[in-house]
């Protein structure tokens, strides 16, 4: 260290700082070179660059670290971990800037953009940036400063873009992609792992020879489309300044013999020439599949010849292969043992943490209004992977831009002050998502309707199980791991048709914002053997990857009955039961993957499946009591103030739908409002449209309406098919002894029916046990005394009987 300057040690910039210029330097160092915030310092690397100083954050005082972005350290020519020297300089304002790009483009008002984007920043002769333009990045070159050496950018400042593209000059470095470490979101583990295989030996192979050891030679990437793998690759060859060679499998396949081989060969020499190299082959199981599966003789040969050069050649020096991969499976499992491809990294779907860099990461040039909440935005895009984060603003800034088109006048140049003006919005984003899905499940996704807990009327004690289940594990996952409890893995809802099982489902993927699959019964079986299971790892599989996620088996007594109970030949339902169950609580752990099921045959599903473990929360969803059908009725009547007559009671609707479900309700309503529709379009038929328009606020619907609606729509339940489903019920929901004194309950309502009313004790009493034994909540103990009580009236009445007959026989 010298007085006035200081060495230290580089690390990468934190993804809100990146692309702004300015270096994070520790206070000591700021006070040992009496530097204070807004002062312009001179990186010297193997070239000289310059930036902003910026204090850097507690953790690293006294580390003696610089923390600089990509396009500092590929103009100070440095990497993460090299050492630099700062020094203070008194940088005066530019007269006059010249940029030019690395790539023809025609930028309209470009001289404007680039003078406010780079305002208030130093800048020196050769320096590269990078700007994203919604959402493309461009990069230009500092060709000209005057006068000479560092200069700031101010308002007096002359600045000039030229069209002509950048030439380097020989020997200079060529830029070979923008990407650098910060443009990658999400992914620190897995970068710091890949850094760690390829950087150490391409830039320190020193060190494997002091340990007598052989640099890795290949790194296999793996993960679902859009995660960030070819990404990662293209950061690591910029970063380290390495010769970089991309391969795709259908440019080296050939149909001359030998071609495709000589090919490969020709790309690993290529690499040793210019070594360090880093040889890039993407989607590499289209290039080296398994040989026993495969057909093709060309294939074979490629996948033997990749094998050997890989690992039968002199020491491959500099060289490291990097593959990626969305099927590893696929590969041949010759390449992946050690010595190969020795490390194999899972580039998964990113979490809420991962999704919020890389949201930081793509709205960096993107002029974002106050109400955009980057956090919030994290939190309700699960199963989004890089790739669609960067479509969604994407998308959000062309939704501004759609707002601003009438403006423009095609012939025209955009008036400044409109690009100035332009803000992308939450609003913007909102929209967006409407148009973007997850691709990680774009296969099985369904839109999740935009239902809530109020739109489903009463069963409030349903709905807390429901939230119970389904969103505390994913709002307090800490309560949970406290306690050392697991949430359940699978509800299943049962009750009559018609009740809102599938609505209920549908209220709770929303509100728990999770991603939601449905999957219909019968859809899944098929004829081919091996079909209906592979539909159902594939569904696991994707909930797996795109977690938190429901998936949601509607009408699942279809696709999970009775194993035995069907003489099909090809046992094809037992084999999907088998399937399921393995899913449920086989040897792979579902994580934050919660399965509901929806059925009105409770009595036909398989008894494994409803086992602690596997659907281990069972809910009877139950017909609606009068407080229900009324809260019903509101949902369905609510914002209708006006539409309904002042005679129209909701009490007296109530009480005429007993025996109604939340389907009948609905029905029920509609055909009201049709039979007020009818009687309009009648009476109006012959008038004009301006007279219908101006009458058509005072429809009203009346009570007459719904009288009309109630003798078209009836109740599905009966009390007799009620009690049939509350018995069903029974066999899932109570214990043996419970279910035992309901069983016997419900034989003495029976008897004391087919006895009839002559005796009010006996009818009194078999009335207040029905009630009891039929009731939402059930006091088992009540219907016990109660049961025992009728037993007794019916022995009480048998006594007089025996009594009569004894008499008569006397008499004769």
């Amino acid at each position: 260290m010298q007085n006035d300057q200081i060495e230290l040690t580089v690390k990468e910039a934190y993804h809100e700082d990146a692309g702004r210029g300015i270096a994070r330097i520790g206070i000591d160092v700021m006070k040992a070179l009496g530097l204070v915030s807004g002062d312009v310092i001179e990186i010297q690397g193997k070239q000289k660059a310059a930036a902003i100083v910026w204090p850097g954050f507690p953790e690293d005082i006294g580390r003696g670290v610089i923390r600089i972005d990509g396009n500092i350290r590929g103009n100070a020519h440095v990497g993460i971990d090299d050492t630099v020297r700062i020094r203070k300089v008194e940088a005066g304002y530019g007269q006059k800037v010249v940029f030019q790009p690395t790539q023809p483009i025609r930028l309209v008002g470009g001289e404007q953009y680039l003078k406010r984007l780079m305002n208030g920043r130093p800048v020196v002769e050769g320096q590269a940036f990078r700007i994203n333009v919604l959402g493309n990045p461009l990069t230009f070159v500092v060709a000209k400063v005057t006068p000479r050496g560092i200069a700031i950018i101010g308002d007096q400042t002359q600045v000039e873009l030229k069209e002509t593209p950048y030439k380097p000059e020989k020997g200079e470095r060529k830029e070979i992609s923008g990407v650098h470490y910060e443009d990658i979101g999400g992914l620190g583990r897995e970068l710091d792992t890949v850094r760690e295989m390829i950087e150490l030996p391409l830039r320190h192979p020193e060190i494997f020879e002091r340990l007598g050891i052989e640099p890795p030679k290949g790194v296999l990437l793996y993960g679902p489309p859009g995660t960030g793998k070819t990404l990662i690759a293209k950061a690591v060859a910029n970063e380290v300044d390495a010769h970089f060679i991309t391969l795709s499998g259908p440019e080296i396949m050939s149909k001359y013999y030998g071609e495709s081989e000589g090919r490969l060969r020709e790309v690993f020499e290529e690499a040793q020439e210019n070594a360090p190299t880093i040889i890039f082959i993407d989607e590499i199981d289209s290039i080296a599949p398994k040989r026993e599966e495969t057909k093709g003789e060309v294939e074979r040969r490629v996948v033997a010849q990749l094998l050997a050069l890989m690992d039968g050649l002199k020491s491959r020096g500099q060289v490291v292969v990097i593959a990626a991969t969305n099927i590893p499976d696929a590969i041949d499992p010759a390449l992946r043992r050690g010595g190969r491809f020795d490390r194999e990294i899972e580039i998964g779907i990113p979490d809420r943490k991962g999704r919020h860099e890389i949201f930081q990461v793509h709205s960096r040039g993107v002029p974002l209004a106050e109400n955009v909440d980057l956090q919030r935005l994290a939190d309700i895009t699960h199963g989004f992977v890089g790739a669609d984060i960067a479509l969604l603003v994407k998308e959000a800034a062309m939704h501004a831009l759609r707002q601003v088109i009438p403006k423009i006048k095609i012939e025209e140049e955009i008036p400044a002050e409109l690009i100035e003006q332009l803000r992308v919005t939450g609003d913007d984003f909102d929209e967006a998502l409407k148009h973007v899905e997850p691709s990680a499940m774009r296969e099985v996704l369904v839109e999740v309707p935009n239902v809530h807990w109020s739109d489903v009327g009463g069963l409030e004690e349903v709905k807390n199980e429901l939230t119970e289940a389904v969103e505390w594990p994913l709002k307090y996952p800490e309560v949970f791991t406290r306690m050392q409890t697991k949430p359940p893995k699978g509800i299943l809802l049962f009750g009559p048709p018609g009740t809102g099982k599938t609505l209920l489902a549908k209220a709770t993927a929303n509100e728990s914002e999770c991603n939601f699959i449905s999957v219909k019964g019968p859809e899944l079986l098929s004829k081919w053997v091996g079909e209906s299971e592979k539909g159902v790892r594939e569904i696991f599989r994707k909930a797996r990857q795109a977690s938190p996620s429901i998936i949601f088996f509607d009408e699942i007594d279809a696709l999970v009955p009775k194993r035995g109970s069907f003489s099909d030949t090809t046992h094809v339902t037992e084999s999907v039961v088998s399937q399921l169950l393995t899913e449920l609580d086989g040897l792979e752990e579902l994580k934050n993957v919660m399965v509901l099921g929806a059925t009105n045959r409770p009595d036909m599903l398989d008894d494994a499946l409803l086992r602690p473990g596997r659907l281990d929360r069972i809910i009877y969803v139950p017909p609606p009591d009068r407080e229900s059908r009324r809260k019903i009725f509101e949902v369905y009547l609510e914002g209708t103030g006006d539409l309904l007559a002042a005679d129209v009671k909701i009490d007296d609707l109530v009480d005429r739908t007993d025996g109604f479900v939340g389907a009948d309700i609905e029905a029920l309503v509609r055909e009201a409002k049709l039979a007020a529709m009818r009687e309009f379009i009648a009476t109006m038929r012959t008038k004009s449209a301006e007279e219908r328009t101006d009458a058509i606020g005072n429809v009203r619907v009346t009570p007459a309406h719904f009288d009309t609606a109630f003798s078209r729509v009836k109740a599905s339940l009966s009390d007799e098919g009620l009690e049939e489903f509350e018995r069903l019920s029974w066999e899932i929901l109570f214990s043996h002894d419970d279910r035992r004194t309901l069983e016997q309950a419900a034989a003495l309502i029976k008897r004391a029916e087919l006895a009839g009313k002559k005796d009010e004790k006996v009818a009194e009493l078999a009335g207040d046990l029905r009630e009891a034994t039929y009731a939402r909540t059930k006091d088992i103990e009540a219907i016990r005394k109660l049961s025992v009580a009728l037993e007794e009236a019916f022995e009480a009445k048998k006594k007089p009987m025996y009594a009569d007959i004894a008499t008569s026989l006397q008499g004769s």
